[in-house]
């Protein structure tokens, strides 16, 4: 009975996907390199608001078609002038 316990808590854990992103530079910077590398992305694909991270996050899922883990690298890259490949 312990081990299924402890199995369920680490999955609960452990399939919780990353939802806050590191900004090197502005968001104003970041939105601007993003639409220009990514003429679909409209402002209000890009709208942010601190503390609404996860609202902007499901917003760009859907734009770009990609996972979440795949957005939060590109936010990331594009902040810190790295301009990880679409």
């Amino acid at each position: 009975m312990g081990f299924l316990i402890f199995a369920l808590s680490f999955k609960k854990t452990k399939m919780k996907p990353p939802s806050v992103f590191k900004l090197d530079a502005s968001w104003e910077k970041v939105k601007e390199r993003m639409k220009e590398n990514d003429i679909n992305l409209t402002d209000a694909d890009l709208e942010y608001e601190p503390g609404k991270e996860e609202e902007l996050l499901q917003r760009l899922e859907e734009a770009m078609s990609k996972s979440r883990h795949q957005v939060i690298a590109y936010i990331e890259s594009i902040s810190s002038n790295e301009d990880l490949a679409r």
